[in-house]
């Protein structure tokens, strides 16, 4: 039996915290789309990966910040505390949105790499197989289903770390195979940055989805104990990593196939790999990828359900969705968000290609307003905090203002691109859907 006010457990550890958070991260936006960022700007794409990981360590840090002040608070609490219950209510619903897009990629893209293995079995229910998985993990306890996460990620963090190693070996031939390419693949072909510098800034709009899931780490803060004094810790190495994990790999991959010979079909890793002649090389990363991207939706149900429950406690959800198991997991937004990736996995059987094209964009475009409302929060409430924080952004209010106007200039980059004009234009329409109900429910002045 569940409870119909219960509470979440606060089981989650720092260790857990730190990989729930990569495992959103690192998932198909490394995995497959750094071929996309590659032939986008070559081997100098590292830089946008670095602006990138620049503009979410300010991010990070003020949520950080906020969380020493106001304790047992998530990131959504943090936008009431600022600009009122309108906005917060828009901002949870559309991380809601945005995850459950990213659950749907996911899994049918868990489907499809499956199918590699199980060719006959049909791609629908591969996918809702692979559903059903994430589902009961999230199920379980909290601490159970941390574990589980953390051990997910951990295969992906372990995988890079072996690409990185055996890279650097093939490349400067201490593995023998064939001829070292030393360092010629980053000075051939029209050098480090054959598109020009402009390149690095149009590669931003794939990165901003690839970064997006960073932070989750706002919502685990309810889950955490010593949140306030757990988080900096955990921010400060998170960012280092995400920005090794992302731009060593690169290195790697240019260093040992030309940029302008990476195909969009299947993951770079994957073509590495198989160029170095390795035995069974394509079986093993395609393990890896199916653990990348069952993972990424774990965190995405995560998410989702949590971020649906904490709406739920403030009546800007449901109220039956406050309902939690034995356990301590929200029981109905589980179920709510398992419906949806059943539902997802039916229309991978419809339509599958048009369906990534669809979603891709969505998270990007989504993760930048929540961060932009995040940092906008951290802003405004700086002024007015009952204690002052013992972990703060430097260079208030300069650092995060000009943070907030970068993320802003990316998300109209997102607007005016063609390509996401479909997708945008989707997010658009939930957005006023969202604003228009928010001022309908919210009549009265908001209440703090």
């Amino acid at each position: 039996m569940g409870n119909t006010e219960g509470s979440l457990q606060k089981k989650l550890k720092p260790r857990h915290i730190s990989l729930m958070a990569m495992g959103g991260v690192i998932g198909t936006g490394i995995f497959k789309g750094s071929s996309e960022t590659i032939g986008l700007a070559g081997p100098g794409v590292i830089f946008t990966y670095i602006i990138a990981g620049l503009l979410l360590l300010v991010v990070m840090t003020a949520m950080a910040e906020m969380a020493t002040v106001y304790p047992n608070r998530n990131m959504r609490d943090f936008v009431r505390e600022a600009f009122g219950e309108r906005v917060s209510f828009i901002m949870g619903w559309m991380y809601c949105f945005m995850w459950l897009a990213v659950c749907v990629i996911e899994i049918i893209a868990a489907g499809s790499f499956l199918q590699y293995w199980f060719t006959d079995v049909p791609l629908w229910m591969l996918s809702l197989g692979c559903a059903a998985i994430v589902i009961f993990i999230n199920l379980l306890s909290v601490g159970t289903f941390g574990e589980f996460e953390f051990w997910f990620a951990g295969i992906k963090v372990t995988m890079i770390i072996i690409f990185i190693v055996l890279g650097v070996a093939l490349i400067f031939g201490i593995i023998p195979s064939g001829e070292a390419p030393l360092l010629s693949n980053y000075t051939d072909h029209g050098g480090f940055l054959p598109n020009g510098w402009t390149a690095i800034f149009s590669a931003l709009l794939v990165v901003m989805f690839s970064y997006g899931g960073s932070e989750m780490i706002g919502l685990t803060l309810t889950e955490t104990e010593n949140a306030e004094r757990v988080l900096p810790k955990v921010v400060r190495n998170f960012i280092l990593r995400i920005i090794l994990f992302f731009t060593l790999p690169i290195l790697i991959i240019c260093g040992l196939i030309p940029w302008n010979e990476l195909g969009p079909e299947s993951s770079p890793f994957v073509q590495v790999l198989s160029s170095t002649g390795l035995t069974g090389a394509a079986h093993i990363m395609n393990f890896v990828l199916i653990t990348a991207v069952l993972s990424a939706a774990n965190s995405g149900i995560y998410g989702a359900s949590r971020m649906l429950y904490s709406m739920a406690a403030a009546g800007e959800a449901p109220r039956a969705l406050t309902k939690t198991s034995r356990k301590g997991s929200p029981y109905n937004t589980l179920l709510l968000c398992a419906v949806i990736l059943i539902g997802g996995s039916m229309l991978g059987l419809i339509a599958q290609d048009q369906l990534f094209r669809i979603l891709m964009a969505v998270p990007g475009f989504t993760v930048l307003l929540v961060w932009i409302c995040i940092a906008s929060s951290q802003l405004k409430l700086r002024k007015q905090y009952p204690i002052q924080p013992s972990f703060k952004v430097w260079g208030y209010p300069y650092i995060t203002t000009f943070t907030i106007i970068c993320l802003s200039v990316i998300a109209c980059g997102f607007l005016i691109d063609d390509q996401n004009r479909f997708s945008i234009s989707i997010c658009l329409a939930v957005l006023v859907v969202l604003i228009v109900t928010s001022i309908v429910k919210f009549r009265k002045p908001a209440t703090k």
